[in-house]
């Protein structure tokens, strides 16, 4: 006993805040560690408090780096601690422990187990129990898993970050504010283009960003344009923890679930959107210039087939040489651009658009303040007995309704005005750039050219005797965010063909 008389050895304390709940006291896991080692004769020379840590993983807390150190300077040399789960519930890191000690010629001792690693015994049952604790934890994963399903089907919160464009409020999911308009428009962009790339350009250029202020990707978008939680449909219990490739796997859709919640697009949209990404396959991309956009004036599109040299009409066989084609959008796209008068309309079309969206924002929000006054008079009569209950019901329920409505309405509005100012400044910079793209268009990268081609044009109507473009956003009118404004090249090309 003279020689364990001297021992200095150290007590861990790990006590989850589960534990803590239950009465499980760090205080109480003490008292018994220095009861034991007063019975030992042992001298306690340093505690290692882990309050409220979980043990999936310890190795890296400075209270375990703390206690290694010590192990290793020989401070001490052994470890207390009331049962082997409160050491780490990680097989691996269990034994990493048990080397580190065995290594350093120290001893780890748990009291529920009555263990003690300094005999052979010892460390077979240390091996033994260090897999059980791995094994509980596995059953305590499953059966929370399974809790999910449970809780799914009740209703309940099943936890996890709200959808973009929603957040958590008294565990029910609600519009956000200020996500919700934008989710709104990645759904309105994506109908309009029909491409995800396109989509997350416009929505970067426009200076929109994720909820932690990363640029949209496109994998993002498809993943939020394929919820149905934007039409009113939270989608539950619909993947699991693909333990050997560590990623989230899809469960069999007879397992999902769904809840409604307010939706913030309409169902007609959202199913537009979603039958364009179904049918959207992915591709090589663009191979020639105005593939895609370019039309017969019969209404077919136009392609430029193998190893020709011409946009082709598969209906009327109407044809269009290459770079004929590409001279002309040039020649045009630069003369209206760099036009003072159609610069002038540029400004005034769009300064126009913002003030009247600035006034519908406005209304609405003038409008709400007088519902809630009204309503609030409404309350003021019922509490002073001055209107029944059934009149208040029937006073009450047109403004109810009408807020209801106004609440919609804001959000996509105040999101139009945003895309509106943004574009503006977007549409200047491209006007300011447009002086010099006449010397610079033929040096340009097709990708660049591209690009262009994408962003400003809806349609080319190649017919006999001249070609029609039609760019987006132009001020001849404006359509809810598509205007478009005719230019003829008013050039005779019969000779080309």
């Amino acid at each position: 006993m003279s020689g364990e008389a001297v021992r200095s050895v150290g007590i861990w304390i790990r006590v989850s805040t589960e534990d803590q709940a239950k009465g499980e006291s760090p205080e109480h896991h003490e008292k018994r560690a220095r009861a034991y080692c007063e019975a030992k004769g042992w001298h306690v020379a340093e505690v290692y408090h882990l309050e409220g840590t979980s043990g999936k993983t310890v190795m890296g807390h400075p209270e375990a780096a703390r206690m290694l150190v010590d192990i290793r300077r020989g401070t001490i040399s052994a470890l207390v601690f009331s049962k082997l789960a409160r050491l780490a519930r990680n097989t691996k890191e269990l034994l990493e422990f048990a080397e580190i000690f065995r290594t350093c010629s120290a001893d780890l001792v748990s009291l529920q187990e009555a263990i003690d690693t300094s005999t052979p015994a010892g460390r077979l049952f240390f091996t033994m129990i260090a897999a059980m604790a791995q094994w509980e934890r596995e059953e305590i994963a499953d059966r929370v898993s399974a809790s999910v399903a449970i809780r799914a089907k009740l209703g309940k919160s099943t936890g996890g970050a709200a959808p973009y464009g929603y957040r958590w409020v008294d565990k029910k999911l609600e519009p956000d504010p200020e996500e919700a308009p934008v989710r709104v428009l990645m759904h309105e962009l994506f109908a309009e283009h029909g491409k995800i790339k396109r989509v997350a350009r416009i929505l970067t250029e426009r200076g929109y960003r994720t909820r932690k202020g990363a640029a949209f990707t496109d994998s993002t978008i498809a993943r939020l344009l394929e919820d149905p939680t934007a039409k009113g449909l939270h989608r539950v219990n619909y993947t699991r923890t693909d333990d050997n490739r560590k990623a989230w796997v899809r469960k069999p859709e007879e397992e999902w679930l769904y809840h409604p919640v307010p939706a913030i697009i309409s169902e007609e949209l959202w199913e537009r959107c979603a039958s364009r990404q179904r049918n959207t396959a992915p591709g090589r991309g663009a191979v020639h210039l105005f593939a895609g956009f370019a039309y017969c004036a019969c209404g077919t599109k136009m392609y430029v087939w193998t190893h020709s040299p011409k946009y082709i009409c598969a209906g009327c066989r109407n044809k269009m040489p290459i770079d004929d084609l590409e001279e002309v959008f040039r020649a045009q796209l630069t003369q209206f651009l760099i036009s003072p008068d159609e610069v002038a309309a540029h400004t005034e079309a769009a300064s126009e658009a913002v003030k009247s969206k600035e006034g519908l924002v406005a209304s609405a929000e003038s409008e709400l303040r007088k519902i809630a006054a009204e309503s609030d008079k409404l309350y003021q009569l019922y509490l002073a007995a001055s209107l029944t209950k059934e009149d208040f019901g029937r006073l009450h329920r047109p403004l109810a309704a009408r807020r209801s409505q106004l609440e919609d309405e804001l959000p996509r509005l105040q999101a139009d005005l945003a895309v509106l100012r943004i574009g503006i400044v977007s549409r200047e910079a491209a006007l300011s750039d447009a002086r010099d793209l006449a010397s610079r268009w033929g040096a340009m990268p097709f990708p660049e050219r591209r690009q262009i081609v994408e962003t400003i044009t809806d349609r080319i109507v190649i017919g006999k005797g001249e070609v029609e473009i039609t760019l987006l956003y132009s001020p001849s009118r404006n359509d809810g965010g598509k205007a478009t404004h005719a230019l003829s090249c008013g050039v005779d090309i019969s000779g080309l063909f």
